[in-house]
């Protein structure tokens, strides 16, 4: 059974930091570029970060020099590292997998989602 778990949120003060982490079972993920994508509330859903199976990053511009993306193949476990975070980092955060090595590819799996809130 696939399976992606996602946790590490939580409340922070402005300035402040979470790791995130997305434990995936019931697939072989080291095949797949993985991801982040994040929602607040009466927002559409966004991107934040990409991964590609040798370790590409990317990052959306209103995250880029903040967070950092990193993947653990032989834990099958994704990460996002988030620091001198915002009010407006706000969000359900969300692991996700792709079809493929290719990271604009469609998109596989998704996880359940881990809350991050951000008071200032």
């Amino acid at each position: 059974q696939v399976q992606l778990l996602e946790s590490g949120g939580g409340s922070v003060q402005a300035g402040g930091s979470l790791r995130l982490s997305c434990a995936a079972s019931g697939d072989t993920y080291r095949r797949y570029c993985m991801g982040w994508f994040r929602q607040a509330p009466g927002k559409q859903r966004e991107w934040v970060s990409s991964i590609s199976t040798d370790s590409t990053t990317s990052y959306a511009d209103s995250v880029k020099g903040r967070f950092t993306i990193s993947r653990d193949n032989a834990k099958n476990t994704l990460y996002l590292q988030m620091s001198s975070l915002k009010p407006e980092d706000t969000a359900m955060y969300y692991c996700v997998v792709h079809v493929s090595v290719y990271c604009a590819s469609g998109y596989k799996y998704w996880g359940q989602g881990t809350q991050v809130t951000v008071s200032s």
